[in-house]
């Protein structure tokens, strides 16, 4: 699907597609071809992801990457954007220390061209998300399996299967929305629990591994165009495979996700 004619996506414009249950498509990007490319083809959202530290960089998690890291690609892909809805992750050590420390690196990113920032955790991160926020800068809360903390989850592993994780995550969520939040991602969530808490939330929720009833979906670019070697999660899927071009398998993704045929809950679900 094809719209070079659209209209800028803006914040309110999704939180309509969440209410009326219009799909939002997203994808992480990191440079301004691909964000050309991502923008023709219909992605409503680019995530500059710290998984650049995988994808690019070559490391073993996304911990190294830096704030200056994330300050270049933001620039790279809004030089590339014309319509999409930009997020930059705010990457680790950037926001821990004090809410001020937060907003100056959120104001970092905003002048580097993110539309928001995204941050990962619930708990002690509702304090700074209102700071952020009530200061003009969207904010978009990770829950879930968050890459950040993965040596204190103990490795790449569900979110939210028990009662009691369920009952936080829920907490968190309810928390980060009330402290002004304006978007949602889940990862790694089961897809009942993350269908639950999406049916009830004023704002989007963005799953990866999370299950269709989510109001959108994001997958890392290199993962779906199976440039990433080695074993994929469980939640990815191959959209280059049997396509003419890599126009054609983003415009493949666009399309599932609007029609709600991608994801797949007992495929790429938990």
């Amino acid at each position: 699907m094809t719209t070079p004619e659209r209209k800028a996506i803006t914040l309110p414009r999704l939180h309509e597609m969440h209410r009326s249950g219009e799909k939002i498509a997203m994808l992480t990007c990191y440079d301004a071809a691909f964000a050309g490319l991502l923008d023709v083809a219909g992605v409503d959202v680019m995530l500059i992801g710290d998984s650049l530290g995988n994808v690019l960089q070559g490391r073993g998690s996304t911990a190294p990457v830096s704030l200056e890291d994330m300050v270049y690609h933001t620039t790279c892909v809004r030089r590339g954007v014309k319509t999409a809805w930009v997020i930059a992750d705010l990457p680790f050590d950037s926001y821990h220390v004090s809410k001020e420390a937060a907003w100056k690196s959120s104001a970092a990113l905003v002048k580097a061209g993110a539309h928001m920032v995204k941050l990962e955790g619930g708990g002690w991160t509702p304090e700074t998300v209102r700071f952020i926020s009530e200061r003009g800068i969207p904010v978009c809360a990770h829950l879930g399996f968050t890459p950040q903390t993965v040596t204190s989850l103990g490795g790449f592993k569900v979110q939210g299967r028990d009662e009691a994780s369920a009952a936080r995550i829920k907490r968190e969520t309810q928390e980060l929305i009330d402290a002004g939040a304006a978007m949602l991602l889940y990862e790694m969530v089961p897809a009942a629990l993350a269908a639950e808490i999406t049916a009830a939330s004023p704002v989007p929720v963005i799953g990866i591994g999370a299950g269709v009833g989510c109001s959108g979906q994001v997958l890392v670019l290199h993962d779906m165009l199976d440039v990433t070697q080695g074993r994929k999660p469980r939640f990815v899927k191959n959209f280059m495979e049997g396509m003419p071009s890599v126009r054609a398998a983003i415009e493949r993704y666009v399309a599932e996700v609007k029609a709600g045929s991608f994801p797949v809950n007992e495929i790429h679900g938990f």
